[in-house]
């Protein structure tokens, strides 16, 4: 089931290109994006994606590829080599053959979609590409270290690449045009269908030439059979399978990014809104001291397993200035046709029930909420995080059990929200 993208803003869905001006895309250019881009990149490197293996590196090295930021340009900058370049670029080829690369992913899954990203390869980016799928386990032990910058694959790394055998791969991609690196033309979005577990990839060049980042959106898959259903696990991490599948607004931070691995690394690496306008002119508060506002701002997540959940973390790290005045999450059961309903209707029609009532948050705080705040003891596959008025949450961990769902499991009267 592919993810809800039209509702909310959609600005934050890419990973913003550097400027000196905001700008304000065009709404024909937003409706344009494909859904797959609400997953999660299972490729970047602070997922612990890596790049193994690499025929060419000339200009600039393959890790570049996984890196979370947005491709740069410093026209001044050279190396002894050449144009330095915020990518992926070989040296322009004179012998047979073309440039490829392996790609470990961080989080093994299923992919549903591609980004090929060429910015400000105007002049150098690889005219074809295709990528190739693996699934290797254990993982190969090759590796590359250190700055690759001016080097090529040597023949002992070939010998050993030769092993995996991934000029026979099936295909995600076949061989495509790529568009340079301009800023309208710079996204090549490929839709993929394919439904197995992905560990590898090979990205290959036809026949040279320049790539600045490649984004792998999906959705991660976890082997559950090695986990006891006595082993309390976060259900809703990215690397369990968790995934966003819509949200109201994501103006500064994709609502993704609270699933990602560790703590959050700046605010960038989290979910932020932008501050509602229908805040009341002067503000009051309730006997909790919880705002009285109008208006919220929420995210709805699939959990990776469906499970009982005891313990919830909500991490406002980083945000100091702008973090949400309040909480509260709720939660369902939803079979897969309930949840195409669910994203057919932009999760409008459905009725969630009240998992953490509504809790006053605090600025730059780990929030830790266990058994006694839940109001909720059985079985969840979805949630939803609401938060009041707007601003900022950069971790999201349900820790609980998985469980397998019953008919019988999922008619216990619970709490409705109001909402």
């Amino acid at each position: 089931m592919e993810p809800d993208v039209s509702v909310g803003t959609k600005a934050s869905l890419h990973y913003p290109v550097k400027s000196n001006m905001a700008e304000r895309r065009a709404v024909a250019a937003a409706a344009a994006q494909p859904d797959f881009l609400q997953f999660n990149d299972l490729a970047c490197e602070t997922v612990g994606g890596r790049v193994i293996f690499a025929t060419d590196e000339w200009f600039a090295p393959a890790a570049n590829l996984l890196k979370r930021e947005a491709p740069e340009f410093l026209p001044t900058a050279f190396t002894e080599f050449g144009k330095w370049m915020d990518g992926w670029e070989t040296r322009r080829k004179r012998t047979p053959g073309h440039d490829w690369c392996i790609v470990q992913l961080g989080v093994p899954g299923r992919i549903h979609g591609l980004d090929i990203d060429t910015s400000f390869f105007t002049g150098n980016h690889s005219p074809f590409v295709s990528v190739q799928a693996g699934s290797l386990d254990p993982a190969p032990p090759l590796s590359l270290q250190g700055d690759r910058t001016g080097m090529a694959a040597s023949e002992t790394q070939l010998s050993a690449v030769a092993k995996l055998g991934s000029k026979a791969w099936p295909e995600l991609v076949g061989v495509s045009e790529l568009k340079p690196g301009y800023c309208d033309s710079c996204h090549n979005y490929f839709k993929v269908n394919f439904k197995h577990r992905v560990t590898h990839l090979r990205l290959n060049m036809h026949p040279d030439g320049g790539i600045s980042r490649l984004r792998v959106y999906g959705v991660g898959q976890r082997d559950w059979s090695s986990v006891s259903t006595n082993q309390d696990v976060d259900l809703v991490a990215l690397t369990n399978g968790g995934v966003c599948l819509s949200y109201s607004d994501a103006h500064f931070g994709h609502p993704r990014n609270m699933i990602g691995l560790g703590r959050a690394a700046n605010m960038g690496d989290g979910w932020e809104t932008a501050r509602r306008l229908d805040r009341p002119t002067h503000l009051k508060v309730d006997q909790r001291g919880i705002l009285e506002v109008p208006g919220w701002e929420w995210a709805v997540f699939r959990l990776g397993r469906p499970g009982v959940i005891s313990s919830i973390e909500v991490d406002t790290n980083h945000f100091k200035g702008n973090f949400p005045d309040s909480c509260r999450i709720e939660a369902c059961s939803l079979t897969p046709e309930d949840e195409a309903q669910s994203t057919a209707t932009r999760w409008s029609s459905l009725k969630w029930q009240i998992l953490l009532p509504p809790q006053k948050l605090r600025p730059h705080h780990r929030h830790l909420y266990g058994e006694a705040e839940l109001m909720l003891t059985r079985p969840m596959s979805h949630i939803r995080l609401v938060i009041a008025p707007d601003g900022g949450v950069s971790r999201l961990r349900l820790w609980g059990r998985p469980v397998r769902i019953t008919a019988a499991s999922t008619n216990q009267p619970t709490a409705n929200s109001k909402l």
